[in-house]
């Protein structure tokens, strides 16, 4: 991974799955810097027209623009939006942790 960049991480012969799924923003394992801090849970729906990967980054790049110290996602939901039997949008239900500052 590079540091400070967005990466999806893949589970190594099992392709991408929302209980492999996760983002980080940093080369350190999100355990090793977490001492005696606090940290708030949020849920997310990312949307996307075109895949489930690109709805997860679409709630992740919008809520970086104004949360800092995003720590991990988890996509916890995939599902469709079905208009007359065809797929027309793709939502991805992430829970992001944060850290609180002092």
């Amino acid at each position: 991974m590079v540091g400070g960049c967005l990466h999806l991480q893949r589970a190594v012969g099992f392709g991408w799955t929302p209980a492999t799924a996760v983002y980080r923003q940093s080369n350190k394992p999100p355990e090793s810097d977490m001492g005696d801090s606090v940290y708030k849970i949020i849920e997310l729906v990312g949307t996307s027209k075109t895949s489930w990967e690109d709805a997860a980054k679409s709630a992740i790049t919008k809520a970086a623009k104004t949360l800092r110290e995003l720590r991990v996602a988890e996509v916890s939901k995939l599902d469709m939006v079905i208009d007359d039997g065809n797929v027309t949008a793709y939502r991805a239900r992430v829970t992001v942790s944060f850290k609180y500052e002092d």
